[in-house]
């Protein structure tokens, strides 16, 4: 069986958080005085890491690597309130990056904690938008991640219990431990709506129509993407062959044999320019049919964080205007 097609999901890559949180950074080395530190990669994908480390941002895994009185800038996916702390006892001139979308997972977190609830905090523990929503309440956040955990809780008052979830689960999972929690705590309470964000889901649901039509799917991502393995994890629940990889150089050829149609999709933190290069890889392998399945349209855009925005007024930069336009956006 030859290649012949090559299915594209819509939507794929780049989500609203991570293009805000790009811009954050990218705009930073533009109106802060040097050197700008970044700390954990601000989304994860080592494209873009190192594309930004080009420019001049300097990665750090922790704020002791930062010398006082400098500027720091926290990933998309959030920090604890000790983070916080730490940085404001040092002196750090803070740019906050952390997605909206998550914002509002701690701020929920927050709210049930002050109310006196045990709180259930769906997640892979060693996130670190997990760590970081954890910190808001260690003593009273539990990271489970399937029923079975769910099913082991021990929990203080079990009428007094809440849930969150982090926002990159694979929709179904998320749904099958929520499920599990609601047969476990038949008061719980959570969120109004479902905090798995709104890119994830979409991603989701496009890479499903498209393994449901294909042989394999290539899922374009970093190893440590979750929403990225989640999307491989899905094609493979439909019962599709899935592959993740950082770049067309890790595709193997035996995963291709006898497969005439290959599925391609990205990762919420992938740069379009590594599905270009799968696309032209595919091509010379004899794909000669390109089309792109496209299950949603979205249209979401997070503003700029204030900080940033005054830095570049009191600087008196002449980005400063066409930021705080973008800050209302």
């Amino acid at each position: 069986m030859e290649l012949k097609e090559i299915v594209l999901a819509g939507p794929r890559g780049f989500c609203a958080g991570v293009e805000r949180a790009i811009d954050i950074v990218e705009l930073a080395l533009q109106v802060c005085p040097p050197p700008v530190y970044v700390r954990k990669e601000i989304v994860h994908n080592r494209h873009v890491v190192e594309a930004l480390g080009a420019k001049g941002a300097i990665f750090v895994d922790e704020l002791d690597e930062v010398p006082d009185d400098a500027t720091v800038i926290f990933s998309a996916h959030g920090v604890s309130p000790a983070v916080r702390e730490q940085a404001k006892r040092r002196g750090l001139r803070v740019i906050d990056a952390t997605c909206p979308l998550v914002t509002k997972v701690h701020l929920e977190a927050i709210r049930y904690a002050r109310e006196g609830y045990t709180i259930i905090l769906v997640g892979h523990e060693d996130h670190d938008e997990v760590i970081g929503t954890t910190g808001e309440a260690p003593e009273r956040i539990v990271v489970v991640s399937t029923p079975e955990e769910v099913e082991a809780l021990q929990v203080p008052d079990p009428d007094k219990v809440a849930y969150i979830t982090q926002t990159t689960l694979s929709v179904d999972d998320t749904r099958e431990v929520i499920d599990a929690l609601r047969r476990r705590f038949p008061g719980i309470v959570g969120p109004s709506k479902d905090d798995v964000c709104y890119a994830t889901q979409n991603r989701q649901a496009a890479v499903k129509t498209v393994a449901a039509e294909v042989d394999v799917v290539l899922v374009i991502g970093a190893a440590n993407s979750s929403n990225a393995n989640r999307l491989r994890e899905v094609s493979e629940a439909v019962g599709t062959r899935a592959y993740l990889i950082n770049e067309i150089r890790e595709i193997k050829p035996e995963w291709l044999e006898g497969a005439s149609r290959v599925g391609i999709t990205a990762g919420a933190s992938t740069p379009e320019f590594l599905v270009h290069e799968a696309v032209h890889a595919l091509r010379r392998m004899g794909a000669e049919e390109v089309r792109e399945v496209h299950v949603v349209d979205e249209n979401v855009r997070f503003g700029l964080p204030h900080e940033l925005v005054d830095i570049a007024r009191q600087s008196g930069n002449p980005l400063a205007p066409r930021m705080a336009a973008a800050q209302q956006s």
